[in-house]
């Protein structure tokens, strides 16, 4: 908008240069002196008793400083769900049991990492494995093994919602149509493997620990019950992140046996994962069964929708309670539903855990209600942007109990898609399709089950006499260029430029608590904590530029362009930095300072505001091999104001990439409880010479909770990749599928047997 300086305007990332130019100092890169090499000894049982460890002839190899197991552990429980005591279910160590293949059992402190691993070889420990179960529907049986003894039938959450009267609509309704889904999981492979360096000072009884994470706050929490110790006694600083996607949300087992192994030995101790262990004992995509019922009238309206979820959540909880939450609202969105029933079950299994991956609760379930969206669209004979028109929300719109949406731009990106789809595609190749699929996210959760008492982003601005400012601010900047949005938030605020805000990232012991970056919580949560602190300081430079100007004056003084001067007489002002040094003097020196805090209140049950639009597949089938060709990409896009596009452009595109993947190409390939596929040669990811052009249509609206009316800017767009790919597919040769992971062989057996039915009908 035209009357911002900064705010809309594209701006280069703030640490763009030092990325480029190898200066930016990542968790990875890091040392410090007298520093060891931690390893970890892992379970090859998918379920078993630990009988007995013998660390005898790993402790006489030279240069191996300590070894640990279970019992050398305080035994303290950590989980992200702290609110419920009986979900924080993970320890540093497995003792008693293993429970997926990949669990940690022992850890080594060693003068090198060759050392270390040598030292692991010499760990002898002997396991009685016992019957394990690996898929989610079997787990639930009553004779299933329980991999948590605790749980009945292995369910480790539940989720129920339901509004309206379902039942009565389904009886009012023209249409019915029931699908199944299954849909598998997805690695976050970031480039930056999970590690942790941490330093315990003996003198203090503080610890330190550098890691590679989304939430140093969760680290920090996590960390203080892990090892019984003050939240305060823990200092936690997250340098540069190489890629998170979801997945360094949750404390880790390589942050806390480093600090363990650090207290046990005086010295700091660095573990670094493998790219194999990085595939094999991290968190991934929550892998989904679910079956959608859907109730329509004959011009296409939704009358009812019922849904049945079961995830396999794996051997731990992690924030998989929360993907099953979302993945029961998600599933309904941006269509108004006026009855909707779900019921959603979350399973342990004797697997690496599942957890939040970016889009977290909406990727599958978005699969799953597109492609039937489509399907219902067709045995109408209805168009299919059509069916989602007469559907979409509106400003205002709201599902009882659970969510309400203020800003709203759906309509006008189905309406935008329409006219850029006739112009831009106005004829297509034989076997050539065209695949919608709309999409919506949150821009913060709005639940506290980390059970925190303070503010759900806090930030402090502090102007110098010079006129620069250092901004302080908790939030993870993991690759999404939040650092970049809190700089120019500050700067619009101020009046000032970019280049004159430092930043002060990260740090638990000088920053202010910030829950991380997850669910596009950053631009909006923190956003708001940034501004409120800038907006303190600014107060302040009007006061004083108001008694310079003279007791009299009433007009609104605008701090704009480095100058604070009267908004109808704009030549009477004065230098922001004149204003600055006036302030600073006229109160004895003490520094200028705004604190901001920011927790959503009263905005329904999930978040405060929701970004969405409308995507757009154009791919091509070969109907000998399977293999199908992306060729375009169109994405309508509603994310309030945009506050950089040149950082919105790239998330988007960076997601739309995600989304693409996994409908066409990645699938974590299991082998009882083994991932058989656990390095970038077997696991496919698309590379940047396959990705399709994309092009990025802007619909701008203002949300009144976001900083200058902005929400989420990206993540919602990795939600509807796969199914406008599956949508496209079918289009362009019939075929369907309640799978994810196009692979030619399955194309090519989809395409056959709608041949073998197309026969079967003549």
């Amino acid at each position: 908008m035209s009357e911002y300086s900064v705010i809309g305007k594209p701006i280069k990332n703030v640490d763009g240069v030092a990325k480029v130019t190898g200066e930016a100092v990542y968790a990875f890169d890091m040392t410090l002196p007298n520093m060891l090499y931690g390893k970890l000894l892992r379970s090859p049982h998918p379920h078993a008793k630990i009988i007995s460890i013998d660390t005898t002839e790993a402790q006489k190899l030279p240069g191996v400083k300590a070894i640990i197991t279970g019992k050398d552990t305080p035994g303290g429980k950590w989980g992200l769900w702290r609110r419920y005591p009986e979900l924080c279910d993970q320890t540093a160590l497995a003792t008693e049991k293993v429970r997926y293949i990949g669990e940690p059992v022992a850890a080594v402190a060693a003068t090198s990492i060759d050392i270390a691993e040598r030292a692991l070889d010499l760990i002898q420990v002997e396991y009685e494995p016992l019957p394990a179960v690996f898929d989610p529907l079997e787990a639930i049986k009553d004779d299933a093994p329980l991999v948590h003894e605790d749980f009945e039938n292995n369910i480790n959450a539940t989720r129920h919602i339901e509004w309206g009267n379902v039942d009565e609509a389904f009886k009012a309704a023209d249409y019915i149509r029931e699908d199944r889904f299954t849909l598998s999981s997805q690695h976050h492979a970031p480039m930056e493997v999970h590690n942790a360096l941490a330093s315990y000072d003996k003198g203090t009884g503080r610890l330190t620990v550098w890691a590679s994470t989304q939430s140093p706050y969760f680290l920090q929490l996590g960390l203080a019950d892990a090892l019984k110790m003050r939240e305060g006694d823990i200092r936690v600083i997250k340098p540069h992140v190489g890629g998170g996607f979801g997945g360094k949300n949750s404390t880790m087992p390589e942050s806390v046996n480093a600090a363990l192994l650090s207290k046990k030995t005086g010295r700091p101790v660095k573990i670094v994962y493998n790219r194999e262990e990085e595939f094999i004992a991290t968190e991934h995509r929550t892998a989904m069964n679910l079956a959608i019922k859907i109730g329509l009238k004959k011009d296409g309206t939704i009358l009812a929708k019922e849904v049945k979820i079961i995830t396999d959540g794996g051997a731990y909880t992690g924030l998989g309670a929360t993907t099953l939450y979302l993945a029961g609202t998600f599933i309904t969105f941006p269509y108004k539903t006026p009855n909707y029933r779900y019921d959603g079950f979350r399973t342990y299994t004797n697997t690496m855990w599942s957890s939040s991956m970016r889009g977290f609760g909406a990727v599958s379930t978005v699969y799953a209600a597109e492609t039937q969206l489509d399907r219902a669209a067709h045995d109408l004979g209805i168009d299919p942007l059509e069916i989602r028109r007469r559907n979409a929300m509106t400003p205002g719109y709201e599902a009882p109990g659970q969510y309400k949406v203020e800003s709203c731009g759906i309509l006008e990106c189905i309406d935008k898609m329409k006219e850029r789809v006739k112009e831009k595609w106005p004829k297509l190749e034989k076997d050539e399709g065209i695949g919608f699929a709309t999409f919506a996210y949150m821009s913060g959760g709005i639940f506290n089950w980390i059970d925190t008492p303070y503010a759900f982003s806090g930030a402090m601005v502090k102007v110098n006499i010079d006129g620069t400012v250092d901004l302080f601010t908790q939030a993870s900047d993991i690759g999404q260029g939040s650092n970049t949005v809190a700089a120019m938030i500050c700067a619009e605020v101020l009046g000032i430029d970019v280049e004159d805000i430092r930043l002060h990232l990260g740090d638990t012991a000088i920053t202010l608590t910030d829950l991380g970056a997850w669910g596009s919580r950053e631009t909006l949560m923190n956003g708001n904590a940034i501004k409120a602190a800038a907006e303190e300081v600014k107060k302040k430079l009007i006061s004083v530029a108001r008694m310079k100007l003279g007791e009299n004056i009433v007009y609104d003084l605008v701090v704009k362009n480095k100058r604070i001067y009267l908004e109808l007489r704009p030549e009477r002002g004065f230098s922001y930095y004149d204003i600055v040094r006036d302030a600073i003097k006229e109160n004895d020196g003490e520094p200028l300072i705004g604190i901001g805090h920011y927790t959503p209140h009263n905005k329904g049950m999930i978040s405060p505001a929701y970004g969405m639009g409308i995507q757009a597949v154009r791919a091509k089938v070969d109907r000998e091999t399977g293999h199908i060709e992306l060729r375009d990409v169109i994405v309508v896009h509603d994310c309030g104001q945009t506050i950089n596009p040149l950082g919105a452009r790239g998330q988007v595109e960076g997601s739309t990439q995600m989304g693409l993947g996994f409908g066409l190409c990645e699938e974590i390939l299991m082998d009882n409880g083994l991932i058989i596929n656990p390095s970038f040669v077997d696991y496919k990811l698309i590379r940047f010479r396959d990705m399709p052009p994309i092009e990025l249509i802007d619909v701008p609206t203002y949300d009144p909770e976001g900083p200058f009316g902005a929400k989420e800017a990206a993540e919602a767009t990795a939600s509807p990749g796969a199914a406008a790919l599956a949508n496209a597919v079918y289009h362009a040769v019939g075929a369907e599928f309640d799978t994810n992971v196009l692979r030619p062989e399955k194309v090519l057996k989809a395409i056959r047997e709608k041949e073998k039915k197309d026969r079967a009908g003549k």
